[in-house]
């Protein structure tokens, strides 16, 4: 049976729900995991300076592929390993940017993907914050100082914010405690609300930050449901379960013979709007009916 790699900056409990729509991308194309298949998964555990010996265990393996989806340090450690197992992953910025790709339409090496659009989205998430509290000042914007695509997402963000005369705030956290910092900076000036930006490390922590949301009355938007889910005001994002199918898919055609050089880099289907209901009423929010029209979903 074919052999491929999984590796992942997170853990196998908090992305139990996208591995189901990795798995139903692969038996959409004939490939069943344990039956005619072989998955090794190495998870990091958040521990982000295991990943480049777990994907040199995947190399010794000799795997035939390895997956790195939602998750930029894994993508990175699986590439820095191999220039010859195809790597199959997803990004939130530009892999051309990157250095992953030669080129969306022609990747040219031995990866590709699907790129998630969340320097497209976040923008879109700024304006549903506006929308949803019009008065907050000023906008927080959480950034992991590891995240590669920082930087350029920061500038656009602050452009946006300055033609529309709204004060923007960055904060940084990469440990447990800055994030704790995070709020106490944040709290310091009331009225403010907060956009969370796409990270595989604030994912593993969305109770932390979802709980601190709450304690501190912070409107929030984040960019996966299961922020949502566990407390959170307001997501908007890619659906990841569906990108996670679209790597299952791409990796089955690798298998069948197609190289990831000629692979062109995907981009996502699917996109979900999640309310909290229960969260707004709790920070006296009223949500526009023409944001709930629009919601893919609505927690009561």
């Amino acid at each position: 049976m074919p052999l491929i790699g999984f590796l992942h900056s997170g853990t196998l409990e908090q992305n139990a729900n996208r591995l189901v729509g990795f798995r139903k991308g692969l038996s959409d194309t004939g490939f069943v995991e344990n039956q005619n298949l072989t998955i090794e998964y190495r998870w990091a555990d958040g521990q982000n300076g295991r990943l480049p010996e777990l994907a040199a265990d995947l190399v010794r393996r000799k795997v035939a592929v390895i997956v790195a989806v939602s998750s930029q340090p894994a993508t990175l450690a699986a590439k820095a390993a191999t220039t010859t197992i195809p790597i199959v992953f997803s990004w939130p910025g530009d892999p051309v940017a990157a250095g992953l790709v030669a080129s969306l339409n022609r990747p040219g090496g031995n990866a590709t993907g699907i790129g998630t659009l969340n320097d497209e989205l976040a923008a879109k998430r700024f304006g549903l914050l506006r929308e949803l509290v019009p008065k907050a000042a000023p906008i927080f914007v959480l950034f992991n100082p590891a995240d590669p695509s920082a930087e350029a997402m920061s500038r656009d963000l602050q452009a946006r914010a300055s033609t529309l005369g709204v004060q923007l705030q960055l904060l940084y956290a990469g440990t447990d405690r800055e994030i704790d910092a995070a709020f106490t900076t944040l709290t310091s000036k009331s009225g403010g609300a907060l956009l969370v930006n796409a990270d595989p490390f604030f994912f593993i922590r969305r109770a932390q930050i979802t709980a601190l949301a709450a304690r501190h009355a912070v409107p929030a938007i984040y960019y996966d449901r299961e922020f949502a889910v566990s407390g959170g005001l307001i997501s908007y994002g890619t659906d990841l379960p569906s990108v996670w199918g679209q790597a299952g898919n791409y990796v089955a055609r690798i298998l069948k013979g197609e190289k990831p050089a000629d692979l062109p880099v995907a981009q996502p289907t699917k996109f979900q709007l999640v309310i909290n209901l229960k969260i707004a009423k709790t920070l006296g929010l009223a949500v526009p009916p023409t944001l709930l029209a629009t919601a893919d979903e609505v927690i009561e």
